[in-house]
C-alpha cells in the first residue's frame, strides 16, 4: 500500500476517531498550540460515555469542554504544568497534578512510569514519503508514540513542516482528521518599565556569541527586546517563540559561533504568531526536537556561553526559589526551569538568571523574602542558584555564603522593605 491509500484509509471524522480511546486509558497531548483543538472538542462532547479517562498535558492553552468538574469521573486532566486553562482546577483539587522535569517527562513514558494509551496531536500535512511533522509540540509526545496503541492526528495546512527529530510515518498512525483552521496564536506579553529596567540589567550580562535559552512572558522579552545590538548570538531553548523571530530578523542571531550543533536554532515547542509558524516551515535554520534532548542539562551544557533565563515568584534568603506555587496553591509548575538553570551551571562561561520583580500587590509585598511562604513549590534550588535580577539590580550567589548571599538580595530589595529585610536577618543570626 502507498503511503497516500495509507492515509485515505485512515481518514475519518472527529467524532470517530476519538472512538479509538478506551475507558481507563492516558491521552498525551502535546504542549501548548501543538493541541489538536477538533480532537479534544470531539472527546469533550463525548465524555459522558467514558470512564475514567485522563488527559495529559504539560500546558493547556484552551479550556474544553473535558476540563469539567462534574465529569471528572469520564475524563480528567492531569496537568503536568498550570496554566489559566487548568489553574483553578487545580487549586481546588479536581484536575489532578504530575510532578516532573520537562526533560524527563519523555523517560517516564519509556519506563512505564507515565502510561501513554493514546496520542492526540497536531500535524503539518504528510510529505511525499508519509512523513508528518508535530513541529508545534515534539516535547513528550515523540517517546509517547512509540509507546501508545493509538496515535491518533489532526492534521492542518498551517502546521509548519519544521527539521529535526519531530516526524512520525502514516504507519504509526491509527486515525486522522482534518482541520483548515487558522493556528492559535499567542501575542507577545507587554513590557512594563518593571520588567523593561529587569531586563536591561540581564541584557547588559549577554555577551556576544552567547546561546539563549528564552521562554515566555514579559521579563524574557524585555530582555529579547534590549538584545537587537548583539552579534552571532544563538539559540537552544525549549520555546521558540516571536521574540526569538525578532531577534533573528535583526540579524543579533546567526548561530555561528554555537560550538554545540553550529549554524542551527534548537527548540522542542513554538508558541507565537501566525509569522512565526511560517518562519518554521521548511526552514534550514531551525530544528524541532523531543525534550529530552533540548532540556537535558548535559546535552544543553554543551553549548559555551549558554544563557538562561527563567522567572520565578519568590526567593528566600538562602536563594530557593518558588516558582510555581502561591505557598501551597498551585500557579505553575517547574517546567524546563531546573533543566536550564542546571545546563547554564555546567556550561563553560554560562550564565543562569533568574528574574522577578522586586514586589507584588502594588508594592506590598516583597518577593525577596527570609524564609519561602509556607507551602511553597521549590523550583530552584539553594544550590543551583547563581543570578538573581530585579529592577533594582543584579545579585551573584553562586559561591556565595548565606550571609554574603543576604547582604546581595537586601541589595535588590525594593527600597521599602530594606530595612524590615535586615532585621529579619539579624534575627536569624544571617547578619
Amino acid at each position: 500500500m502507498n503511503v497516500q491509500d495509507a492515509y485515505r484509509q485512515r481518514l475519518t471524522s472527529a467524532a470517530e476517531a476519538v472512538r479509538q480511546v478506551r475507558d481507563g486509558d492516558m491521552i498525551i497531548v502535546s504542549t501548548g498550540v501543538g493541541e489538536p483543538p477538533t480532537l479534544l472538542t470531539a472527546l469533550s462532547e463525548q465524555r459522558r460515555e467514558f470512564h475514567d479517562v485522563k488527559v495529559a498535558q504539560i500546558l493547556a492553552v484552551r479550556k474544553y469542554g473535558y476540563i469539567d468538574p462534574e465529569t471528572v469521573e469520564h475524563v480528567r486532566h492531569v496537568a503536568l504544568f498550570y496554566g489559566s486553562a487548568t489553574r483553578d482546577g487545580g487549586q481546588h483539587g479536581w484536575i489532578d497534578f504530575l510532578p516532573n522535569h520537562f526533560s524527563e517527562l519523555p523517560a517516564m513514558i519509556e519506563r512505564g512510569l507515565m502510561p501513554a494509551d493514546v496520542v492526540f496531536a497536531m500535524a503539518s500535512p504528510m510529505d511525499q514519503h508519509g512523513y508528518f511533522a508535530l513541529s508545534l509540540g515534539a516535547d513528550y509526545t515523540m517517546a509517547a508514540v512509540k509507546r501508545a496503541r493509538a496515535v491518533i492526528l489532526e492534521v492542518n495546512p498551517n502546521v509548519p513542516f519544521a527539521y529535526g527529530n519531530c516526524h512520525v510515518h502514516i504507519s504509526q498512525v491509527a486515525a486522522l482528521i482534518e482541520n483548515e483552521d487558522p493556528l492559535l496564536e499567542v501575542g507577545l506579553p507587554t513590557i512594563g518599565p518593571v520588567q523593561e529596567a529587569i531586563g536591561k540589567y540581564v541584557a547588559d550580562l549577554i555577551d556576544d556569541g552567547s546561546t539563549l535559552q528564552i521562554g515566555y512572558g514579559g521579563i524574557p522579552d524585555a530582555v529579547v527586546t534590549q538584545l537587537t545590538c548583539k552579534h552571532d548570538l544563538g539559540v537552544h531553548s525549549e520555546m521558540i517563540g516571536d521574540g526569538i523571530l525578532k531577534l533573528f530578523e535583526s540579524g543579533a542571531i546567526t548561530n555561528r559561533r554555537k560550538n554545540f550543533m553550529p549554524g542551527t536554532m534548537i527548540a522542542t515547542f513554538a508558541l507565537g504568531s501566525k509569522r512565526l509558524y511560517q518562519f518554521m516551515d521548511h526552514n534550514p535554520a531551525l530544528e524541532m526536537h523531543p525534550v529530552e534532548f533540548t532540556n537535558d542539562p548535559f546535552i544543553a551544557g554543551q553549548n559555551d556561553n549558554l544563557v538562561a533565563i527563567n522567572a520565578t515568584l519568590q526567593i528566600d534568603f538562602l536563594g530557593q526559589c518558588g516558582s510555581e506555587s502561591l505557598g501551597s496553591a498551585p500557579y505553575s509548575g517547574t517546567g524546563g526551569q531546573t533543566d536550564f538553570v542546571r545546563a547554564a551551571n555546567r556550561s563553560k562561561g554560562g550564565k543562569a538568571f533568574i528574574v522577578l520583580p522586586s514586589t507584588a500587590k502594588h508594592d506590598t509585598i516583597s518577593r525577596i523574602v527570609p524564609t519561602l511562604t509556607p507551602g511553597t513549590h521549590v523550583s530552584t534550588s539553594k544550590n543551583d542558584i547563581n543570578y538573581v535580577v530585579t529592577e533594582y539590580g543584579v545579585a551573584q550567589l553562586r559561591g556565595k555564603t548565606e550571609k554574603q548571599r543576604v547582604h546581595e538580595l537586601i541589595s535588590i530589595a525594593h527600597p521599602d522593605f530594606r530595612e524590615q529585610l535586615r532585621e529579619q536577618a539579624r534575627a536569624m543570626h544571617l547578619l
